[in-house]
């Protein structure tokens, strides 16, 4: 099976289990999980807490101020996504989890409008 094929096969069973978010946003996820593991002195398990702030950080590298609207129109909106993706990511056999871990570990570990809500200045004009 090539990669192509593979991909495919997955985002099928993705979306057989109701996956609820583009596709782009598993992608994204396991991307992040990377950049996570990347930035440790050594792979090892991380929290849903530490997931989804490295979700936030590593959105804002990848789209800067267009972070929450890009995710948005993946329909992630919350920390919770996070967590629901990574879970059926698991039930696909992409991830494995430790005992102890569960969905609701990423409820709440940040508000989005609070975590992307920066500041800029454009010309002395400020927005946000």
């Amino acid at each position: 099976m090539n990669e192509l094929q593979f991909a495919d096969d997955v985002m099928a069973r993705i979306r057989a289990r109701g996956g609820a978010y583009n596709e782009r946003a598993y992608l994204f996820v396991l991307a992040t999980i990377e950049y996570l593991q990347s930035r440790l002195q050594a792979r090892r398990h991380v929290s849903g807490a530490e997931l989804a702030w490295a979700c936030r950080d590593f959105a804002r590298d990848q789209f800067g101020l267009l972070a929450p609207h890009v995710l948005g129109h993946w329909g992630v909106t919350r920390t919770e996504d996070f967590g629901r993706m990574v879970f059926t990511l698991v039930e696909v056999g992409l991830l494995v989890t430790q005992p102890g871990d569960h969905e609701s570990d990423f409820e709440a570990v940040y508000q989005f409008a609070a975590a992307f809500g920066d500041v800029y200045e454009w010309q002395g004009v400020r927005g946000a």
